[in-house]
């Protein structure tokens, strides 16, 4: 009787083992990867920024900080994926459009545009998009983001700290960013920015533009973001784009994070001609032709 009654226990906790395998494999397996119409659709699901950043952060159950011992390797030196041309969303055909659903206003402006280079920061959203060297130096409580370009840094605050007082902000290139952590992705709201454009033949975003992305390793070679755009006056839905970085071989640690100004090359300097076409200014290919 006491073998019997062993044996049925045995068997019952088997069971109830067996039972729950399924579930806890379940629950392990990574969702699959939406796809880029999916991610367009969660974007077009919240009215703001700000909406699209609570809703993941509540996904994710407030997030996490990161420890000392526990933070994700984002070293080496990146350079953004090749794409043809500077387009915002790298699916933009080489000879097409952008891909956003710009308002009438600002699809025009776009059409018009003479693609003179100011020299000025490149600022974010369009920070991006630029084919300079890039480190991500991970702490816990803040993440930076490199460019090479003018030494350009986003600064990720992840210490639980909110955005900027509304009275107290005022337009910046880079704005101000706050994120957490979910899992290994670094998840993030900027704000406060100034007005800019996306690349040179790319639109223009005013100064109300904000910004949604979710950071992560891929593999030991790539980085890659999502990105949702939202800004009222120029685009009639937010615009997401999935920007991809590589890593560059660098066995002997050659590679340098240095300081780049595009005035330090007088070529840059282009102007727009009476006849609406555009022309550098002193153009010289060496120093000896134009002293």
């Amino acid at each position: 009787m006491i073998r019997s009654t062993r044996t049925t226990v045995v068997s019952v906790v088997f069971l109830a083992v067996a039972t729950l395998l399924p579930a806890c494999n379940r629950a392990a397996t990574p969702a699959p990867e939406r796809t880029k119409e999916q991610m367009i659709d969660l974007g077009r699901q919240h009215k703001t920024a700000s909406e699209l950043y609570r809703a993941l952060r509540e996904q994710a159950k407030g997030g996490q900080r990161l420890a000392s011992n526990s933070m994700p390797d984002w070293s080496g030196v990146y350079t953004r994926a090749p794409i043809p041309g500077f387009a915002f969303d790298p699916d933009q055909p080489p000879d097409g459009l952008p891909t956003a659903k710009l308002t009438p206003e600002f699809h025009a402006k776009m059409l018009k545009r003479i693609p003179i280079s100011t020299c000025s920061p490149p600022g974010h959203p369009r920070w991006l998009t630029e084919p300079f060297l890039r480190e991500f130096i991970v702490t816990p409580d803040q993440t930076w983001l490199i460019n090479e370009m003018v030494n350009d840094i986003r600064r990720i605050y992840t210490d639980g700290r909110d955005h900027v007082p509304e009275a107290d902000r005022y337009p910046l290139y880079n704005g101000d960013s706050i994120g957490f952590w979910d899992g290994q992705k670094l998840v993030i709201h900027t704000n406060q920015l100034q007005a800019g454009i996306y690349q040179r033949s790319q639109p223009d975003y005013t100064d109300q533009v904000e910004t949604v992305e979710i950071w992560q390793r891929v593999d030991d070679k790539s980085m890659s973001v999502d990105v949702w755009v939202y800004d009222p006056p120029s685009l009639e839905e937010p615009w997401y784009a999935k920007q991809s970085y590589v890593k560059l071989n660098d066995p002997d640690k050659n590679l340098r994070i240095r300081y780049w100004n595009c005035t330090e090359n007088q070529n840059n300097s282009v102007y727009q001609t009476k006849e609406g076409a555009t022309e550098f200014r002193g153009f010289t290919f060496t120093r000896k032709q134009n002293p």
